[in-house]
């Protein structure tokens, strides 16, 4: 089962005995609420983008002057971004 609150997605696997008891629990709110439109924003994609909110073309042009091999493009290896952090 798949629920959203405070603009959170969760999924969670139930029995469908206790998927019951929270279709009831959630019951109250669902009529009281409105549904809202899909948006691509608000859908839960695997993990947060790798860079953790560093400037990665900072962290690109650091690794190559310290020798090591990173694409100018997609994400940037967990390795690199420590190696980043330790020096910085």
């Amino acid at each position: 089962m798949t629920f959203s609150l405070d603009g959170k997605v969760y999924e969670i696997d139930l029995t469908e005995g206790n998927a019951a008891k929270l279709r009831e629990a959630f019951a109250p709110y669902i009529s009281a609420g409105r549904r809202t439109a899909s948006s691509a924003k608000s859908r839960v994609r695997g993990s947060a983008p790798s860079g953790g909110g560093r400037d990665l073309t900072a962290v690109r042009s650091w690794a190559r002057a310290n020798g090591h091999q990173v694409s100018d493009r997609g994400r940037v290896p967990a390795t690199i971004l420590e190696a980043y952090d330790a020096a910085n």
